[in-house]
């Protein structure tokens, strides 16, 4: 157990900051959903009154890139490696961010 003990500190920690991280991320990710939301409601009702145009095509070739496999796994890694950068509890903080995902 002494082994252990200087890293029992780092890995309480990481786990609670990673958790907290993941609770507020998924948070945040819905109110960003409930605006988007939002806005597309927005526009469908100035588009209809006629105040605007849409060009829907155009909107789905700039984002469906985004959308791909790669594009989301790209920014998966990007988001986890801004997060536990220098950090030396970074497994803990994973694993701690992913639990914080799933109940946030």
């Amino acid at each position: 157990m002494e082994t252990l003990s200087p890293y029992l500190g780092q890995l309480t920690f990481g786990g609670v900051a990673g958790f907290a991280t993941g609770y507020a991320l998924k948070k945040i990710g819905r109110v960003l959903a409930v605006g988007l939301g939002l806005l597309f409601v927005v526009l469908q009702l100035l588009a209809q009154a006629g105040y605007v145009q849409v060009d829907w095509t155009r909107i789905q070739k700039d984002v469906e890139p985004l959308l791909k496999d790669e594009g989301v796994k790209g920014l998966w890694e990007r988001l986890l490696a801004t997060l536990t950068y220098n950090l030396p509890f970074g497994a803990s903080f994973t694993a701690g961010l992913l639990l914080g995902l799933r109940s946030g």
